[in-house]
């Protein structure tokens, strides 16, 4: 067998990510990927095999690449409070693009707990956690669990993008009216959180 063609390998990959992330369509079809990346069903299967296979390498690439830009902004030289303001115009940037981003890996996730661990992570998130608990010995942020300030830092950026479809309908909200009231909430949840 021949090499593979790589830029249609990446065709599918980008395509299946647009149409899961930007679109939202977490049930599309092996064949909604295949005619979205203007390939054959056929041509897909010799890449992936399987829609399960396609699933399990952008999943682990969207993980990759969140992590990569968390780790960029948490490892930086930056203060603690100018990390937590750029790691909210990162994440904020990033669902402008992809808002069903986070709905895909949580789904993914609760389908099979065990998908994504990764020990340095690990070390990473615990070095964050000091970090925190630094701030609240320092007094620059309410002394709690660092834990908690975590899952507020983290529901404050996600919970909105999760419950967008519910808030517009439930709101009467256009798009971009909501988009608007996310690019908003920089400065409310630094409010809250500083």
């Amino acid at each position: 067998m021949g090499a593979r063609d790589t830029g249609t390998e990446q065709l599918i990959k980008d395509t299946a990510k647009r149409v899961f992330f930007a679109e939202g369509k977490l049930h599309a079809t092996t064949q909604d990927i295949a005619d979205a990346a203007g390939v054959t069903r056929t041509l897909l299967h010799y890449y992936f095999r399987s829609r399960d296979i396609l699933i399990e390498k952008v999943f682990r690439e969207a993980m990759q690449e969140l992590t990569a830009r968390f780790d960029a902004v948490m490892g930086s030289d930056l203060l603690f409070k100018d990390k937590i303001e750029r790691l909210i115009e990162v994440y904020l940037a990033e669902v402008t693009e992809f808002p069903y981003q986070e709905t895909f890996l949580v789904t993914e996730m609760i389908l099979d707990p065990s998908k994504y661990h990764d020990e340095d992570e690990s070390k990473k998130i615990k070095k964050f956690l000091k970090e925190i608990k630094d701030e609240m010995d320092a007094g620059t942020i309410k002394s709690m669990d660092p834990l908690q300030f975590a899952i507020n830092l983290f529901s404050l950026l996600t919970y909105p993008l999760l419950m967008a479809p519910l808030h517009k309908q439930m709101f009467g909200l256009t798009d971009s009216r909501y988009n608007k009231l996310i690019k908003a909430r920089k400065q409310i949840i630094m409010d809250l959180l500083f």
